[in-house]
């Protein structure tokens, strides 16, 4: 009698074997496809370090991978800092330098005493962004800023003018989860609400920090205040919170203080 050539086992030896060549393949192009995948994410990354800086338009049509990087590499300077003491840690490449790596790593990091925007580990040592002109004077100081949204971890620059008090503007890229709730959370994209934080001042005259993301108009009105996102609540607080503890004593306090006493010079 002819053996059964549809047995259980001959299927499942073929199931087990397609399955198998399956994942070679797969496992193969996620190794093949890693390099253009990091190198794509730090290009995003240094186009929305260029958008905070007013050096290009993101949703211009005609921008180009070269622009993007030509653009970043004369004029933007990338350096590591070392939050407790605010100096430049010489050595390290600030582009290059993985900040998300270092923070999950608690050899690397710390748990916050008051982690109000809900970051779970601050790293000993962050990047700044030295923004110069043609001249290679100062221009901007970029400061990169997360924190917990409504529904996810919202990435950010907050870009400065040389007095580190002065916002130039404040950028989202990137939302970690989830991502909020388009229409919502999402508006913290939205070009009129971003262009609401040009000029406005991190702190007052005695040197405490003031920024206020408010439903008051009067507040919103002022030089410390930008209107809260209408039907927001949440996300609004998250960049509140994300500011608060970034511009506070264990973000960049130390590195400000340094700079705005002749440290950049």
């Amino acid at each position: 009698m002819a053996k059964n050539k549809d047995s259980f086992g001959r299927t499942l030896f073929i199931v087990v074997g397609l399955c198998l060549v399956c994942s070679i393949f797969v496992s193969t192009a996620a190794v093949l496809l890693r390099p253009t995948q990091q190198e794509n994410k730090l290009l995003d990354k240094q186009k929305y370090i260029l958008e905070a800086a007013n050096l290009v338009d993101t949703k211009a049509a005609n921008v180009t991978k070269a622009d993007i990087l030509a653009t970043y590499n004369k004029y933007v300077e990338a350096r590591v800092v070392n939050l407790k003491t605010g100096e430049f840690v010489e050595g390290v490449d600030g582009n290059t330098f993985d900040q998300e790596k270092a923070a999950r790593d608690p050899k690397t990091s710390s748990k916050p005493e008051h982690d109000i925007a809900s970051i779970k580990r601050v790293p000993d040592q962050a990047v700044v962004y030295l923004v110069r002109d043609d001249a290679g004077a100062l221009k901007t100081v970029i400061l990169p800023v997360k924190g917990y949204g409504l529904w996810s971890t919202m990435f950010a620059f907050l870009a400065l003018e040389p007095d580190l008090n002065t916002i130039q503007g404040l950028v989202y890229y990137d939302f970690t989860g989830s991502g909020e709730t388009p229409g919502l959370g999402g508006e913290v994209q939205n070009p009129k609400w971003k262009a609401l934080w040009h000029g406005k001042k991190l702190f007052d005259e005695q040197g405490k920090l003031a920024i206020s993301v408010t439903k008051n108009p009067a507040v919103a009105a002022s030089v410390h205040g930008v209107d809260a996102l209408s039907g927001a609540t949440l996300t609004s607080n998250g960049v509140q919170h994300s500011l608060t503890f970034w511009l506070g004593k264990e973000g960049f306090a130390s590195f400000i203080e340094k700079a705005r006493n002749g440290g950049l010079s």
